[in-house]
């Protein structure tokens, strides 16, 4: 399976996403450097962390005007697996390709932390291989990570089973001191309707080898792959 990693002034995570699909999944990788309009053939497309162009107008704004995310929308549209962390949550939902909008933290404080998260559901690539309301570790590093939607959103997320990651305790439960930014409903990830594009604010990558202290990004990697190999 071919990752396309996609780089914007700014981006700083995409170099680990690259170690882990390279040396840890030993599959291929390739950067797509933001003006770039050609995917490189690549079976899934990555926006990784960091501050896109500064995220000096607003985090992904400028981001989302980029050559290269016409043509990531255009794969989107087609199907293609498309995953942003963090930053790559922030520029998809500003790209329009995932409902609503991530805000400052609620404590006006960047956070930089481990979170737990619970799985919602399995109805995605992303998350077919993972049991359903199983508890996984992995850090965040924000400033803009409260995720927000309106009440009538909110509810057709809700009703079409698109909330993917709520923040939780280390066991299990919504509890709201367990929420690092203040996101509505505890929301930490969610995906499009035809549940092919990914967004969270974690940080899988920087989840997926032991030294880390979690590998449990890696079962979202598994996840990719075997709904890949099963296409």
């Amino acid at each position: 399976m071919k990752f396309g990693i996609v780089v914007f002034p700014g981006s700083w995570s995409q170099q680990d996403f690259y170690h882990v699909i390279v040396n840890v999944l030993k599959e291929q990788a390739c950067y797509l450097w933001h003006k770039e309009a050609d995917l490189k053939d690549v079976d899934c497309v990555i926006l990784p962390g960091g501050f896109a162009h500064g995220d000096y107008l607003r985090a992904g704004a400028i981001a989302r005007l980029s050559p290269v995310m016409r043509a990531v929308t255009a794969f989107a549209e087609a199907g293609g697996f498309v995953l942003g962390s963090c930053n790559g949550f922030q520029v998809l939902t500003e790209a329009g390709l995932l409902p609503g909008a991530l805000l400052p933290n609620d404590c006006l404080h960047y956070r930089c932390r481990w979170v737990h998260l619970r799985v919602e559901s399995q109805q995605t690539p992303f998350t077919a291989a993972i049991p359903l309301g199983q508890v996984v570790r992995m850090p965040i590093s924000h400033g803009d990570g409260r995720y927000y939607i309106d009440q009538a959103g909110w509810r057709r997320l809700v009703d079409g089973d698109q909330i993917i990651f709520r923040y939780c305790d280390a066991n299990g439960a919504l509890a709201k001191d367990a929420n690092p930014n203040g996101s509505l409903d505890q929301i930490a990830g969610v995906c499009n309707e035809r549940r092919n594009v990914l967004g969270l604010m974690p940080h899988p990558e920087r989840a997926a080898e032991p030294i880390l202290g979690s590998e449990d990004g890696c079962l979202m990697f598994a996840s990719i792959l075997d709904t890949f190999a099963r296409i």
